[in-house]
């Protein structure tokens, strides 16, 4: 049976990415392996574009749509302006689920300051759920965007706040009731939820590209482990990172323990990865400070075949390929709907 969640490096090559339209000389960056957004020339500033769908979240869908894909376009160094939705609500749902979700799309707006400035909504048959596909776009000027595939040899790697912080909150969220059983206690899934107020990280991302940052990379499907490999191959580099420095909270390491779930294949929004030469750390550190950002040097970059290399607690060594199954993908598939609450909206 087919998995679900985000398609692999090899389908993408075969079936998008050799298939994409008349030539554009104006077209900096267009869709490529791992790289977040499309860059446009717009003259002395690029245009920054990119769409995202919002599929296994119940709760705070919409919300949640438009943190992610700003997310996108801030780490290109672009301050996230205008927003597309595109809503697909299931057949019959009442009124009050539009009510709800377009609620949440304003205020997200609202916090990263773009305005809503078109899009589509309707009633689809054959969905069980609200799925949202976001576009967001942005400005940056032309001398200074950031790429996933720009990280060079000697280039320190640096991440924000937690592994796995989306998906935590999430299956906090959705399986709450089974999480309880297990003897997690209320106050800690409480917490966990609250992850998801975290989610956005335009405010540090767009620091990062002030400072002068070599890449950046907002780790999404396949988890921290999933945005590390995107970021190694698409620069053609090896990256190195060493698991005992990586940041986990230990409400993320219980719940994916009682769920069995590897904390850095999770999907993980909020989490921002860079890499930046090492004389650029401490004015890096000043902004992240500055924001009050939880961060950690986890690794360099290095000369050598391409690829990502973990180097476990344990003393073991493992090599991670170009696509990283995503664990919360994987979790739904194995539990079906009735395995989860579904604490969001109706339908």
């Amino acid at each position: 049976m087919a998995r679900v969640g985000k398609l692999g490096p090899d389908l993408l090559a075969r079936y998008v990415f050799s298939r994409t339209g008349a030539e554009d000389p104006s077209v900096l960056v267009g869709p490529s392996y791992g790289e977040d957004s499309a860059i446009i020339d717009m003259g002395d500033l690029v245009l920054v574009v990119h769409s995202n769908p919002i599929t296994e979240a119940l709760g705070r869908v919409g919300w949640l749509a438009v943190h992610v894909a700003c997310n996108d376009v801030a780490v290109r160094g672009a301050r996230p302006r205008w927003l597309l939705p595109v809503i697909l609500l299931p057949e019959g749902c009442p009124e009050d689920l539009l009510d709800a979700v377009t609620a949440q799309v304003d205020e997200a707006a609202r916090e990263v300051g773009a305005a809503v400035v078109g899009g589509h909504t309707e009633r689809c048959p054959g969905l069980d759920r609200t799925i949202i596909s976001m576009t967001a776009l942005g400005l940056a000027p032309k001398d200074r965007y950031v790429i996933t595939g720009g990280a060079r040899p000697g280039d320190l790697v640096v991440m924000t706040k937690g592994a796995g912080l989306e998906g935590t909150s999430i299956i906090a969220t959705d399986f709450r009731d089974e999480l309880l059983a297990t003897g997690l206690s209320g106050d800690l899934l409480a917490r966990a939820e609250g992850f998801m107020a975290e989610i956005s990280v335009v405010e540090e991302a767009l620091a990062l590209a002030e400072v002068g940052v070599n890449s950046m990379h907002d780790p999404t499907e396949g988890g921290l482990l999933g945005g590390l490999a995107e970021l190694a191959y698409a620069s053609g580099r090896l990256v190195e990172v060493r698991e005992e420095d990586i940041i986990i909270r230990p409400e993320t390491r219980a719940i994916c323990d009682v769920m069995g779930v590897d904390p850095l294949r999770l999907v993980s929004s909020g989490c921002l990865l860079a890499s930046l030469p090492a004389d650029r750390l401490d004015e890096a550190a000043r902004a992240l400070d500055g924001l009050g950002v939880e961060w950690a040097v986890i690794g360099e970059v290095r000369d050598g075949p391409p690829g990502l290399v973990l180097h476990r607690r344990d003393g073991g060594v493992e090599h991670v390929g170009p696509f990283v199954e995503e664990e919360l993908a994987r979790l739904f598939s194995s539990r079906g709907p009735s395995g989860r609450t579904g604490r969001g909206p109706p339908c």
